[in-house]
Parts: structure tokens; sequence; C-alpha cells
């Protein structure tokens, strides 16, 4: 479970180009939990993201994940227990390297092992299992560079990767933006079902409606660093397309 409670970011505070992008904002994420964040942008949804992930740090509030206070644990500490899927297929993989050895990489994240790319039979194995799950045939094609799959293939396994450790929360910035709508619904699946699989408490930004209304379990609105909706019945689906595009000037 992970809760923030009052976390404030600004930037550039006490000049003139001051920012308050995220303002005393409470949240709290369940396992098996599938929100979704919406607002225009500068709303502070991707400020929110990277709180979270540990890219940048709370000037008030705090972090908790389990109860244990993660506010200062730099990003590369977090990701042990936070995953995350950016937009770019290209940002989550390593496009030289073959699927295998991506995977290997994916698994001793947060580790403190030495990283060895020597990947053995039952290592093989288990990915190719995992792989085989997405139905996209790429289990028999595990020698293949990432960098010659398309920018679906890639997103959907960077997804299987992400969980690779084991983490605990999932956050996804766009992950399907820069895809077509096939390799899209494909990823929104994947990730649906490794959120239920896994027992994951999944964030989602996105601008699709579509997207949010099929696949969060609650929605919640953002805007000006504030939460001004919070919708945690969505997954009743007692809201439509029209009533939420309802919401926003700029669609």
């Amino acid at each position: 479970m992970l809760q923030l409670q009052h976390i404030t970011k600004v930037f550039n505070a006490g000049k003139a180009t001051e920012v308050a992008a995220v303002q005393d904002v409470t949240l709290r994420l369940e396992p098996r939990s599938f929100t979704v964040l919406v607002g225009a942008n500068g709303s502070g949804k991707s400020t929110l993201l990277n709180l979270i992930a540990g890219s940048i740090y709370p000037d008030k509030g705090s972090l908790l994940l389990h109860g244990h206070d993660i506010q200062r644990l730099p990003d590369y500490q977090r990701s042990r227990w936070i995953g995350r899927v950016f937009q770019n297929p290209l940002l989550g993989t390593a496009a030289s390297l073959s699927i295998l050895d991506n995977f290997r990489m994916a698994a001793l994240r947060g580790s403190t092992k030495w990283l060895k790319l020597g990947t053995g039979t039952a290592f093989r194995r288990q990915v190719a299992d995992k792989v085989s799950t997405l139905g996209m045939g790429l289990e028999n094609k595990l020698a293949q560079p990432m960098g010659t799959l398309s920018g679906g293939q890639r997103q959907a396994l960077t997804l299987l990767m992400t969980v690779m450790a084991d983490v605990d929360i999932l956050l996804l910035d766009e992950p399907t933006a820069a895809l077509d709508p096939r390799s899209a619904r494909e990823v929104m699946e994947t990730a649906n079902r490794l959120i239920a699989e896994d027992q994951l408490a999944a964030l989602l930004v996105t601008h699709n409606i579509n997207e949010a209304l099929r696949y969060g379990s609650r929605l919640i609105q953002m805007e000006n660093g504030k939460i001004i909706r919070d919708y945690e019945e969505i997954a009743k689906r007692t809201l439509d397309h029209g009533a939420v595009v309802s919401w926003f000037d700029y669609y």
C-alpha cells in the first residue's frame, strides 16, 4: 500500500517563475487497484508520478510504502518496489541487447549482485513462459535485438520486465500514447492482467478517456496541482465518456 500525505512540490520557489506543481495532495493506493489520473497539461500529473518514483523529492508531506517512509530514497532504490513505464517505448529497453538480456537486467534491478548477462536454461525458460503470455510469438525470438521490434512489442515487453523484480507499485505514464490502436489495446490488456495477477497498486496517467473508463477502478482529476475530483465508483461503470469529457474544456 502506498500513502501520500499532504504532498507539496514547488519549483523556483520565491522567484517570478514560481510554480506550485503539486499542492497538498493526499492519496492512498491499495493492492489490485487501477487508479487513473487525468488532467490538462500542467495540472501536476507528471510531477506527481516523479514524486512517487523518486525522481524528485517533495517540499512538504510524507510518502509511505507499507508504512515505511521512502520520501528521501532515490529512484534507483525505490525501483525495487516501484516500477514505471514511460510514454516512449524506447526508454524502457536497451535496443542493442537481446530480449533475453533485457529481461536479465530487469531481474537484477535493485539487486546488489554484479550484473551478469549470462543466462541459464532455467532463466531462459522462465522468460519464455512470461513472454508467451503476450501471444506475440516472441518467446521463440529471445535472441533477437530489442531494437528490431515494433513499439507495441517493446512496450508490452517493458511491462513484463517492470514487474520482473516483484514490484508493488506500477506507474504507467501515458504508455500507449505513441502506439497504434491495436498495439495500445494489447499493452493495456497486458497491464490489466499483470495488475490483477501480481496484486499491484497501479497509477495510470492518460489523456485517453476510453482507456480510463475501460480499465480504471478509480478516476482522479488534477487541476493546478490539486486533486479536484476523486471518483471511486468507476468500477461500477456508472460514468460514461460524455460525462468525463464534460469535466474538461481542452478536449
